[in-house]
């Protein structure tokens, strides 16, 4: 009551004539407001009325206790407004929670004043300047706090660029940078922002004591500015043998992440190399500088190999045919439960032998049955020879060999499935390098008229030349769509979009609308629309209006195509606007299809969160609709590919056992991705799951298309020979553009089969491969600090072991036991009075003793054998030395460290796997070097076997005597 009283007291003092009193009022209210808020609340009108009176010397003071108050109201933004108003008397550096919830409101609402200058200058208001003052004050208390990183990361949030090099500059710069890097790219979702980040980023990496030319290179091509990574490589090339193997490093990373179309114009930039260094053609329109005019000719020529794809294709081809470890058992057990004659069999186990076996050139389950693979019809022989594209991916320089028997050939009418298939296979081999076959490909779609293999070259030409905007390849698609066939325009379509992925070109957008808005067929109109979607790979905010356009299309395949653009406009960002749409369009669209696919895009846009997705989509796993279901299980497998994530796998078990065939199919194939790379150990529902996969796929009674996607399970775990993982982002974090299209496409499986082979375009190599300042494989161990059965092989299926019936002896009563003693007795006197008196006499062996009825049969006494010894458990050691080319899935890079006396040291951190330049820090001492293998062409069969017979030797025939 006396607290009351003396709350009252104090307010009354406001009605007081002088200042005197009324500062002190406020002071002793600001003293207790915490405490008898309820009370002061009653007057707060009164101390307004002091912070308008623009005579009152201390407005801000009356500002202050009136933002409190209104703060323990709940009235956040009436506080805030008088927290602004309060000036130097708002103490930032207070340890409060009032204190900290009105600086995070006024970062908030700075934050949507700067992104709405952002978006829109014209109609943006003018940021309050007292709000400015106190995000001012908020930053120095930052960097007072040494917090650089929380400082740069509300710049990046209010988008202030002054702030994020001022940041830089006071703290550990190399160190910030890579966190601004990082950050960069997994937060901002304002696309012109961040490209002025990155610029701030080339410029604060140049000006580094030693500047970081990786991380330029990286930038620059995030910027898409393929003249400045030219020029950069110029200055390495024409420096020291340092910057030589930096400049090498550069070109490894920029092949391994960028366009063809990029690539090609980074090569145009740099003088020409002197001999043949390169698969790509440079244009013959740009002025290329002479390698005469340009030191280290040498070292041009070998940038020149890295960035066609040449070198890294062949490194990690090695690598994969080094260390296959197929399980051929298991596709052999799987197609011996399945009856051949059913072509979504057949398909599903092609399939599922062309992941196992991807990029590792062996063939030999084909080869071992020839007969199984003979009764292929129709498209399953189609996707049977495209399968050996899957196969042999890489082999740029024998394709051509080892599709010979399958390729079209003048006056020779083969099956046109086979020709169409080995078309799409030629492809598939050169995924991304298609320079040296566009031209062939292209010949092959123009002088035929068979829809079959058009729809063949058409897919092949969409994978080789993805990316590189070709027009000519482009007008060539679009001729063989404008002849209205249905097979052949729905790979034209597709491939339209491939060629032109990410080009934003509206030209080829309008004539594929309009065309897929004129055509009948639902073929070509998918076909369109997932080619459409495409187009917009990665334009993020520049595909917005296109995506509403097609999201109100009457036409349900269009607006399917429009989720699609979405997935690939946003993909990898988190985009929250997005997500929204999707998650609407999820539960609103009338067509299931539609629904279907805004499920699983929420995967596309996720995955470089993988542990929210679970979370976001568990609602959606439950729905009444088996379409929303489905579209789930692929959103789960998309996302956590490859990362083993018990959230995820948790929500797909009871999926598995779904009352919907298809939702149990796509329970199945996303579990595989989720653990592809995994053994028992990192993950305990690896034995489950590929136990499931097998009782499936036995099991009379089951489904088709859930045994479909049991065998398809059985290829991606294993994927590769065990030594791939799938993963949408690339190594260096970003996204990874060949893995998300052919993710993509292959979900288009759900309505032709063909497109599954689009899974193998999203397989990652996971090897470290050190190379020195030679391009050489030095032989060298590094270690990994790891249990060696962590992140081991999985063990291979062991065949099934005959049981041998042992034969029991039969049961002899005793009676008959002595009767057939006598009888022996009386043969053995007839048999010894036979003899004559020299007869000699033979050793008879004493006749085996009956089994009595009260013997045991079966039972045997050995006391005399020793009990077998216990086999001592071999310890598990806590490390493991492993070689260069050495397999290391993603979890264990982690743990990887090169031993400190080791010759070798890495240019960059070995934290991220992949292609590593190695210093030798012993150059006097002789290198042993890794032989590449010779990869001869195998074909369906070895050269052994094909080799003919030679003539027998001469002789002559006997003539008729």
């Amino acid at each position: 009551m006396v607290a009351l009283t003396s709350a009252a007291g104090v307010i009354s003092l406001l009605d007081e004539n002088e200042d005197e009193l009324k500062v002190y009022a406020l002071k002793k209210l600001d003293g207790i407001v915490d405490q008898f808020w309820a009370e002061i609340s009653d007057a707060v009108s009164k101390i307004e009325i002091l912070y308008e009176d623009d005579q009152f010397k201390y407005r801000e003071l009356a500002a202050l206790v009136a933002s409190k108050v209104y703060y323990h109201l709940g009235e956040f933004d009436e506080s805030l407004s008088f927290a602004l108003g309060a000036g130097k008397q708002f103490d930032l550096n207070a340890k409060n929670e009032y204190v900290e919830t009105i600086i995070s409101k006024c970062i908030d609402k700075y934050i949507a004043v700067r992104v709405q200058q952002q978006e829109n200058p014209a109609e943006s208001t003018p940021v309050d300047r007292r709000l400015e003052d106190v995000v001012q004050r908020m930053f120095q208390r930052c960097y007072d706090d040494g917090e650089y990183k929380q400082a740069i990361g509300v710049a990046l949030e209010t988008m202030r660029l002054d702030v994020l090099e001022e940041a830089v500059s006071k703290g550990d710069a190399q160190l910030l940078l890579s966190y601004l890097l990082e950050a960069s790219m997994n937060i901002i979702q304002n696309l012109n922002f961040r490209n002025d980040v990155l610029r701030l980023l080339v410029k604060l990496y140049r000006n580094l004591p030693e500047p970081d030319y990786i991380s330029i290179s990286q930038c620059l091509l995030h910027l898409n500015d393929p003249a400045s990574c030219a020029e950069l490589l110029q200055t390495l090339i024409a420096s020291d043998e340092r910057h030589h193997m930096i400049a090498y490093q550069v070109a490894f990373d920029l092949e391994d992440n960028a366009t063809q179309d990029f690539l090609q114009k980074v090569m145009s930039g740099l003088p020409q190399g002197s001999g043949k260094s390169s698969a790509m053609e440079t244009d013959e329109k740009t002025p290329l500088l002479k390698a005469e005019a340009m030191p280290n000719s040498d070292v041009l020529n070998k940038v020149h190999t890295i960035l066609s794809g040449e070198l890294s294709i062949r490194l990690y081809l090695e690598f994969l045919v080094r260390n296959n470890k197929t399980d051929l058992l298991i596709l052999k057990n799987s197609k011996d439960a399945l009856e051949s004659r059913n072509s979504v069999y057949h398909s599903a186990i092609t399939f599922s032998n062309a992941f196992m076996s991807a990029g590792t050139t062996s063939d030999e389950f084909l080869r071992q049955n020839l007969e199984w693979l003979s009764r292929a019809t129709n498209w399953t022989k189609f996707s049977a020879t495209a399968a050996l594209g899957v196969i042999h991916k890489g082999q740029l320089a024998q394709g051509m060999a080892l599709l010979a028997p399958y390729l079209p050939r003048e006056g020779v009418s083969g099956s046109s499935y086979s020709e169409g298939g080995a078309l799409f296979a030629m492809g598939l081999i050169h995924t991304n390098h298609g320079a040296g076959v566009i031209q062939y490909l292209r010949n092959a779609l123009k002088n035929t008229q068979t829809e079959v293999v058009q729809h063949g070259a058409a897919l092949g030409l969409g994978v080789a030349g993805m990316a590189t905007a070709d027009d000519d390849i482009y007008e060539d698609l679009k001729n063989v769509l404008f002849s209205d066939s249905a097979v052949a325009g729905e790979a034209a379509g597709l491939a339209m979009g491939l060629v032109m992925l990410g080009t934003a070109s509206s030209k080829a957008i309008e004539e594929m609308l309009q065309y897929a808005h004129e055509t009948q067929h639902e073929k070509i109109i998918r076909g369109l629309a997932i080619g459409i979607s495409m187009i917009m790979y990665g334009r993020e905010e520049e595909a917005d209006a296109l995506i509403e356009q097609l999201g109100t299309d009457k036409d349900p395949i269009l607006r399917y195509g429009g989720i699609y653009t979405v997935a690939m406009a946003y993909s990898g960002t988190g985009n929250n606007k997005a997500i929204r749409r999707l998650l609407h369009v999820a539960v609103s669209d009338v067509n299931d299809d539609v629904r279907r696919a805004a499920v699983m895009a929420l995967g596309f846009l996720l995955f470089r969160t993988p542990k929210q997705v679970p979370r976001v989509v568990q609602l959606l796993s439950e729905s009444y609709n088996p379409h929303v279901r489905y579209g789930a299980t692929l959103a789960l497998g998309i996302s956590c590919a490859g990362t083993g994530l018990k959230e995820a796998l948790d929500l797909l078990e009871p999926m598995t056992k779904d009352t919907v065939d298809y939702v149990r199919q796509g329970a199945l194939i996303a579990s595989a991705m989720i653990l592809v790379q995994h053994n028992d150990q990192n993950s305990p529902k690896v034995a489950s799951t590929r136990k499931l996969f097998e009782t499936i796929i036995t099991d009379k009674h089951e489904e088709v298309m859930a045994k479909f996607g049991a065998v398809l399970g059985q290829g991606i775990i294993d994927a590769g020979g065990r030594n791939v993982t799938i993963s949408l982002q690339s190594r260096s974090g970003h996204a990874n553009m060949s893995a998300i299209v052919g993710m993509a496409v292959f979900t288009q499986f759900w309505y032709w089969y063909p497109l599954t082979h689009f899974l193998s375009l999203a397989f990652t190599p996971t090897a470290v491969i050190g190379l020195n300042k030679d391009l050489k494989i030095p032989k060298f161990d590094f270690v990994s600090n790891a249990k060696p059965s962590l992140f081991a092989y999985p063990p291979p299926t062991k065949p099934p072991t005959e049981e041998k019936v042992e034969k029991v002896a039969t049961a002899v009563l005793s009676t008959t036991a002595k009767a057939m003693a006598r009888a022996k007795k009386v043969d053995q006197q007839r048999r010894e009075s036979s003899k004559g008196p020299d007869a000699m006499d033979t050793d008879e062996k004493e006749p085996a003793t009956p089994i009595t009825k009260e013997s045991e049969p079966g039972v045997k006494k050995d006391e005399g054998t020793p009990p077998p010894e216990k086999k001592k458990k071999k310890k598990d050691e806590t490390f493991e030395n492993l070689e260069n080319m050495a397999r290391v899935v993603p979890a264990q890079l982690k743990y990887i460290k090169f031993k400190d006396d080791s010759r070798y040291a890495p240019l960059k951190t070995s934290s991220i796997g992949g292609i590593l330049l190695l210093r030798n820090t012993r150059p006097q001492d002789p290198e042993e070097i890794i032989e590449l293998k010779d990869l001869a062409v195998s074909g369906t069969a070895s050269a052994e076997e094909e080799a003919e017979p030679g003539p027998p030797e001469p002789f002559e025939y006997p003539a008729d005597e």
